[in-house]
């Protein structure tokens, strides 16, 4: 494969080189992708500019593309085409519609294309071939780091592709970040707006609408009007009562077609994507495994109950996910693992430490160290997929992973690098099990017995007590969700009442007294993971301090009370322990897993002999 020609990065140089020419900025979130386009459009006379990300667009509205200008120290917006999405992957073609519909008037050159920050995987290639087409680009240039993303892609591209490094540090921005930019971005575009109502029967209804008959899932979507498929305006949905829909959108001509997919307002005025919604009345589609949902988390076994054990917990506000066990992965996502950050290994069988080898083949790439924390030997079974295999090719990009074994109450600490010799790492302090500490949750362990001298570790995910807000009294203080409130929720968790915010209509505020008056604070939602320990008084006094009063405890339940003598032998549960232990935790949810295969064809029976004991099974 040809390698990709490099270029300056310098803005002067590189505004020299595009002059007269239309070309598409292309890099990850991070890389200063939209920071050059601007410092380009400032150095370019007469430079159009087309900002093509929905989710996070440098200028315009969030949920459309916007052209434009850069004039006296300000963008200027000039035409909009709505999507009324920010997920520029699932809706990649219509997104490349409306950007070849933009580009019809802008004439004269040059024209920049400020690209969605999509560099991997299936949707990210196709994405950018389309762009390609649509803008008609005679250049790319590729905004990164170290190696130019989509490499082969890119290579096959028609006309003139050049490699820019990056002068940015390498971070994402964070997702409370981007929520807060679009959202601040989409206030302003309504600073205009009035309140209006329409009858959805009077307009061709295009998009992904929610059900009529779930007024709910109305409430604060964004809404296009349209004439002739050309945009007149963008709106917030305020109510669905029956037919009608009361809006509060800017001054438009008359419509004759509404747009509506996922972009939405949030209760803490954040616009974010919508959750799909089910009619009422209609099955919701089988879910792919048993999963438990807490709000900040969700919580899923990627292997359903007969598979390798494998729990997801996807960390929503931050984007970021933790892995317990690492079982056969083909089901999770290729695109969360750049996500994953910490893997907890409960012990080194093959079905729950055998995915090592998906991991590290997705972790190939300009990514940061992953951590693995697990029971002694974990740092020398890592090690053993390593240099099992070999690392010729990746350079600087090869798989990282600082692992830490817990031993009694302190932390042994090692770095791995693929192709590397181990680092010995300084040790660190466990006390009472606590193997992670950061200020959005802890991580506890405690260590099991699995018979034959196998030691497993039991893990509980322990966030911050819950801060929701109470709506009805929002609404009787005339108040309307926005940035105040996510920034009230954020100080409140951090334990930070004293001081004051700004709160939208009303000015200056206490956070304490705004606390006392909107919020609603709940304890903490604990999550306990625990597999392949046997029916032991030691093991179960252990795991029911560990999982005292949790929120959902995923336990293993492997064989059904006939087969007693079989989870004896085995160092495993029935689904009589299993109950009993959840019974004595007091837990709120138990989701019993790891069904051996002997009951594959009719698992029912194991379930019904858990709820004998312990009816709040989530299956």
């Amino acid at each position: 494969m040809a390698a990709i020609q490099s270029i300056s990065a310098d803005p002067d140089e590189l505004a020299a080189f595009l002059r007269g020419r239309r070309a598409l900025l292309f890099g990850a979130p991070g890389a200063g992708k939209t920071t050059l386009t601007r410092e380009l459009a400032a150095r370019l006379p007469a430079c159009r500019v087309l900002t093509a990300d929905p989710g996070s667009p440098a200028f315009g509205v969030p949920g459309a593309v916007a052209l434009g200008g850069w004039s006296g120290n300000a963008w200027q917006v000039e035409k909009l085409e709505a999507l009324c999405t920010l997920d520029a992957a699932r809706f990649r073609l219509p997104l490349a519609g409306a950007v070849r519909r933009l580009l019809a008037h802008a004439h004269g050159e040059p024209l920049l294309i400020d690209a969605p920050g999509l560099v991997r995987g299936v949707a990210a290639a196709e994405l950018l071939a389309a762009l390609v087409e649509a803008s008609a680009a005679d250049v790319v240039l590729v905004i990164a780091h170290e190696e130019a993303p989509l490499r082969r892609e890119l290579a096959a591209l028609p006309g003139d592709v050049r490699f820019v490094p990056s002068r940015m540090p390498a971070r994402r921005p964070p997702a409370a970040l981007r929520a807060v930019e679009r959202s601040r971005l989409w206030e302003r575009y309504l600073d205009s707006a009035g309140d209006e109502v329409i009858s959805v029967d009077d307009l061709t209804m295009l998009g992904t609408p929610p059900p009529l008959d779930a007024p709910e899932a109305w409430r604060g979507r964004q809404l296009a009007l349209l004439r002739q498929g050309e945009t007149l305006a963008l709106g917030e949905i305020k109510a669905l009562r029956g037919k009608q829909l009361h809006l509060r959108i800017p001054p438009h001509a008359e419509p004759d077609a509404l747009l509506i997919r996922d972009a939405v307002r949030n209760a803490e005025g954040e616009i974010r994507t919508a959750k799909p919604v089910i009619a009422e009345g209609a099955s919701p589609p089988p879910a792919r495994a048993p999963t438990v949902g807490t709000g900040q988390v969700i919580a899923s076994l990627v292997n359903g109950v007969f598979g390798d054990p494998m729990l997801h917990l996807r960390l929503k506000q931050q984007r970021r996910s933790l892995l317990f066990d690492l079982g056969e992965g083909e089901r999770l996502a290729a695109g969360l693992l750049h996500e994953v950050t910490d893997v907890f290994i409960s012990h080194g069988h093959a079905d729950h430490i055998g995915g090592l080898l998906w991991l590290l083949r997705n972790r190939i790439g300009e990514l940061p160290c992953c951590r693995v924390v697990g029971p002694p030997g974990t740092a020398g079974q890592v090690d053993g997929f390593l240099r099992g295999l070999l690392w010729d090719r990746v350079g600087d990009r090869a798989p990282c992973f600082e692992v830490a074994e817990l031993h009694e109450d302190v932390l042994k600490r090692w770095r791995l690098v693929a192709g590397r010799p181990p680092e010995a790492l300084a040790t660190q302090p466990a006390v009472d099990g606590l193997v992670l500490e950061e200020p959005e949750f802890r991580i506890r362990a405690t260590a099991l017995d699995h018979g034959f001298g196998t030691r497993v570790l039991a893990y509980a995910f322990e966030p911050p007590r819950q801060v929701n807000v109470r709506r009805e009294r929002l609404a009787a203080a005339g108040l309307a969700p926005g940035p105040w409130l996510g920034e009230l929720k954020r100080r409140v968790l951090q334990g930070h009442l004293g001081g004051n915010i700004e709160v939208d209509g009303r000015g200056t505020c206490s956070v304490r007294e705004l606390t006392d008056e909107l919020l609603l604070i709940a304890p903490p939602k604990k999550i306990v993971y625990a597999t392949d320990f046997g029916d032991t008084a030691d093991n179960r006094e252990q795991l029911i301090r560990l999982a005292e009063n949790a929120y959902a405890l995923f336990c293993e339940s492997s064989f059904a009370e006939a087969d007693t003598d079989q989870a004896t032998r085995t160092g495993h549960l029935t689904t009589r322990a299993c109950a009993e232990l959840a019974s004595a935790a007091k837990v709120e949810r138990l989701v019993p897993f790891h069904f051996s295969h002997r009951y594959r064809d009719d698992p029912m029976p194991m379930y019904a002999e858990v709820e004998a004991r312990f009816p709040r099974v989530v299956r």
